[in-house]
């Protein structure tokens, strides 16, 4: 059990989870109530509003993993929050830029 000690549930984590199914539940909504047609963006190709969650998830997932390889995860600021505070992770910025990315995608792919 201690090989996988590093990885914790932490609130980016929790986070992440919760808005993953936020997004399948409402586009499983979406699918139920506004059927979907094909839609020919940018790439030229046919696409469905799964295949651009697909697509946003994997760019998602390229813009975190280029963050903390060249960036790293530093904190960038700290809350006055608690006794010690709360600490933000430069990783936020990513998630920022790849909330970003994924309206691009959605709106033109």
């Amino acid at each position: 059990m201690e090989n996988i000690a590093w990885m914790a549930w932490t609130p980016p984590t929790a986070i992440f989870f919760a808005l993953l199914a936020a997004t399948l539940g409402t586009m499983t909504w979406l699918a139920l109530v506004y059927p979907e047609a094909e839609r020919v963006g940018i790439l030229r190709i046919p696409t469905t509003r799964g295949d651009r969650l697909f697509v946003s998830l994997i760019t998602a997932a390229v813009i975190h993993l280029l963050w903390i390889g060249f960036i790293g995860t530093n904190p960038i600021a700290t809350l006055p929050i608690g006794e010690e505070g709360f600490e933000i992770s430069s990783l936020w910025l990513a998630t920022v830029i790849s909330l970003v990315s994924a309206v691009a995608i959605f709106r033109t792919v």
